[in-house]
């Protein structure tokens, strides 16, 4: 390399260290990798292996994306979590300090010239620092998928900015409408020691897909839509016979509005000890979150049942109007009660005994919407596998398709929507077996 590169690659460098508060924008594989080659550029050894080496793994972390250099950078500024972005998510522009302002500009302006150095010229330092007789392999894609919807009109103006720092005020505005970090990345989270995991891969289930309980589907997408809205949702308690589809419910919810600021956040019942410090982290957020618990009963003294009770019923803190809990559960009383707690005329060790048994079989009404979801009769059990049946585009008789469907029940678990799902997944895969394993005749001459 001449000494034009050299000092190219000295320059960036210096670039990357000056930031003031977009540091987790290289901090992640893809970032850590292209420091590690420009470090190798400039410090060759002798035979450049340490060089190919580093392109090599920089190359392996942009295809594992699926995303260009370029791409990936803008992203991670759009999703980076510091004071900035926090801040910028609960004021107007104009307020924020000055000295947080500049040392935005500042990151922006550092950021872009290191966008500017593309894979592309990395790919010919490398190959004059290596003697290579070509370049190696590029890595690139056609951006058509890799940014969110909310994400592409910023990007677009990044593009095509001479001075990204000109973009701060847009940038404010981005965070204040659609947040940052881990919420502004996934539709989907989970609650797992103690800290929020993004779902990469969420359970896709469509609303169209779910046949029945038409007033309760209403009823939950009606509160649901309050919540986006910004007005006051209630909490929501499904309970009844499992598999009638309670939780596919609120998992199609997510699907149904995703792109409209909807978060769901499932937190499993061992960690609900942790639901006020949960929703304590919500506040403030732009995003609108549902607190998915899935499968919820209780037992005599348990921490998780005072956690939600504080949730529910609220203390001084006042109540996050973007936060909703959705529990489902196949017990109308979710704490469960023995003869033995009944009071009788022998129990004196408490006073108040019908008091605190009334209590426990109350916690439901805490809900402030319970929606009932009873067995499925035979009517509705074949209206489900029809429409299933149909979407899958599953071609038999009527009359044969209901007299497998009815079978089936009858030796699994009986009539429900996950037993009529579990049915037509089997169906169309045998069937789509033996079409491949015995296809039809062929009856040209």
């Amino acid at each position: 390399m001449d000494n034009r590169a050299i000092a190219k690659v000295q320059y960036l460098q210096r670039q990357a260290a000056s930031l003031l508060l977009y540091q987790s924008v290289l901090q992640g594989e893809v970032g850590i990798a292209y420091l590690d080659l420009l470090q190798a550029i400039r410090y060759t050894d002798a035979d450049a292996q340490s060089c190919l080496q580093a392109y090599g793994n920089y190359f392996k972390c942009l295809a594992a994306r699926h995303q260009n250099w370029e791409e990936y950078l803008m992203t991670q500024i759009l999703r980076a979590d510091n004071p900035f972005t926090q801040l910028a998510q609960q004021q107007e522009f104009e307020n924020l300090p000055p000295a947080l302002v500049a040392a935005v500009q500042h990151d922006l302006q550092a950021l872009q010239n290191l966008y500017e150095c593309s894979s592309a010229a990395l790919s010919q330092w490398v190959q004059a620092v290596a003697y290579l007789p070509v370049s190696p392999v590029v890595w690139y894609v056609e951006q058509d998928r890799v940014a969110g919807i909310h994400e592409l009109p910023l990007l677009e103006k990044l593009q095509q900015l001479e001075n990204w720092a000109d973009a701060v005020k847009e940038l404010a505005a981005y965070y204040r409408q659609f947040g940052t970090g881990l919420f502004a990345e996934y539709k989907a989270l989970r609650w797992q020691a103690g800290q929020f995991i993004g779902i990469r891969y969420p359970d896709s289930v469509e609303l169209s897909q779910l046949v029945g309980y038409e007033s309760q589907k209403q009823a939950l997408l009606k509160n649901t839509e309050f919540l986006l809205s910004g007005q006051v949702a209630l909490h929501v308690l499904l309970y009844g016979s499992r598999g009638s589809g309670k939780s596919s419910l609120v998992k199609a919810l997510l699907k149904e509005y995703g792109d409209c600021n909807l978060r769901v956040l499932e937190v499993a019942k061992s960690e609900l000890k942790d639901l006020p410090k949960i929703v304590e982290q919500l506040r403030g957020v732009p995003q609108k979150f549902i607190i998915f618990v899935d499968d919820l009963s209780f037992e005599e003294d348990d921490d998780a049942f005072k956690a939600l009770k504080v949730v529910l019923e609220g203390n001084l803190t006042a109540r996050p109007q973007n936060v909703v809990v959705y529990a489902t559960s196949n017990r109308r009383h979710l704490i469960r009660e023995f003869f033995a707690d009944r009071p009788s005329p022998k129990d004196n060790e408490e006073i108040h005994a019908w008091d605190t048994m009334q209590e426990k079989l109350s916690f439901s009404d805490r809900f402030g919407l319970t929606l009932t979801f009873e067995g499925a009769d035979q009517k509705i059990y074949l209206q489900i596998i029809r429409h299933l049946a149909a979407q899958a585009g599953i071609d038999i008789s009527q009359e044969d398709l209901e007299r497998q469907a009815l079978q089936w029940a009858t030796r699994h678990n009986g009539r429900s929507g996950r037993t009529a799902r579990q049915f037509v997944d089997f169906l169309k895969a045998d069937l789509t077996l033996s079409s491949l394993t015995h296809p039809p005749a062929n009856t040209e001459l």
